[in-house]
């Protein structure tokens, strides 16, 4: 036994882990032990994080953590793991498999896909779509931002490009019986370009270009995050300022700290944030559902994969330790992410979450 409370008192103002902040006598390897648990209890919120990079940095800032949570995760789910929302459509006794596929074949079904269509998925993931798509005689093709998704896909023998999906024309692929995007719409605009008036713009933009890829009758099918009707004004938002050391947050300072955390991510206001701008020149509307509760629901299952015993896994864990010792930033989003804010606004209902098929009606 040796005495470490110095050590931990200077920890203490970047752990926000109870017994990492008493000044008591504990072995190293008690020391070690709680931060593992610390660490492991909150891996849904750092897997969001290197999620967060992958959706929103330039390929420079995807570094070395992405590449080991990028193992976490498919240690977890599964090398073609799903990580969009899952349709229970309120049955919460499917299993996540069940619930995934459910989505899928509704995409399927909805979008008339057939054997032989041509479909791209934008924002891909691990190709659990893809995957799905090709068992069902679909040619399919995915597009995703961090190289490490896009190197285990074509692992896996999926066809996927490494690219920023906003450089995609006709000219790039060709054209697609139908276009997929499963949370990639929720990273269009950034908080700052919504300040500068730029949302509407930049949405009819997106819309504009997935109607390039489509004939007059393909289909779009968009799943996204969209603020709900308890949104707070922006200007009530106290940017920077709330204290995230505190136990209760109200809404504005929720929307803070998620603004903190993603910055380059300003929502669409409502289901109408998406409908209007499509409906305006090329689509008209499908069909469309909140799947609100079906999204909190995701998260929960998720974080119960994460937590469950991997020999493998766990190692992985360990290796975190130094980075959250020592890298400031990365113990910055930890704590950030530990309020749980995401989860939070949904239970307000400041955030909702809707599925939406449309179909191109003109060029």
């Amino acid at each position: 036994m040796i005495k470490i409370h110095k050590i931990l008192c200077q920890l203490g103002h970047i752990v926000s882990y109870p017994i990492l902040i008493m000044k008591v006598k504990i072995s190293v390897g008690t020391f070690l032990l709680t931060l593992f648990n610390y660490l492991r209890y909150s891996i849904i919120e750092l897997i969001i994080y290197l999620k967060l990079k992958e959706d929103m940095a330039d390929q420079g800032e995807l570094d070395a953590h992405y590449t080991r949570m990028d193992k976490i995760f498919r240690l977890s789910l599964g090398d073609k793991g799903a990580y969009s929302g899952a349709r229970f459509d309120g049955d919460f006794s499917m299993t996540t498999e069940e619930a995934q596929l459910k989505k899928h074949d509704f995409i399927f079904d909805n979008c008339n896909i057939k054997e032989g269509s041509k479909v791209l998925d934008i924002g891909c993931g691990w190709g659990a779509f893809m995957d799905y798509l090709n068992g069902r005689g679909v040619d399919s093709c995915g597009v995703v931002l961090a190289k490490g998704q896009a190197d285990a896909c074509v692992k896996n023998g999926l066809n996927v490009k490494h690219m920023d999906s906003k450089d995609i024309t006709p000219e790039t692929f060709g054209q697609f019986d139908v276009v997929t995007a499963m949370g990639s719409p929720e990273h269009l605009c950034s908080v700052d370009e919504y300040e500068a008036g730029k949302q509407e713009e930049i949405y009819k933009k997106y819309f504009k270009q997935v109607a390039s890829l489509l004939p007059v009758g393909g289909r779009f099918y968009c799943q996204s995050m969209v603020f709900g009707p308890n949104m707070v004004d922006f200007k009530d938002i106290p940017f920077n300022k709330t204290d995230i050391k505190k136990k209760e947050f109200t809404n504005a300072e929720y929307m803070d700290i998620i603004c903190r955390v993603f910055p380059g991510s300003w929502l669409p206001y409502g289901k109408e944030g998406l409908i209007d701008p499509a409906i305006s020149e090329h689509f008209k509307l499908v069909s469309v559902d909140s799947g609100r509760w079906d999204y909190v629901e995701t998260i929960h299952r998720w974080t119960a994969q994460f937590k469950k015993f991997s020999f493998r896994k766990y190692l992985l864990f360990l290796s975190l330790i130094p980075d959250y010792l020592f890298d400031p930033t990365f113990r910055e989003w930890m704590r950030r992410f530990k309020i749980q804010a995401n989860l939070h606004v949904f239970d307000r209902h400041v955030f909702d979450h809707y599925r939406i098929v449309f179909e191109k009606v003109k060029n």
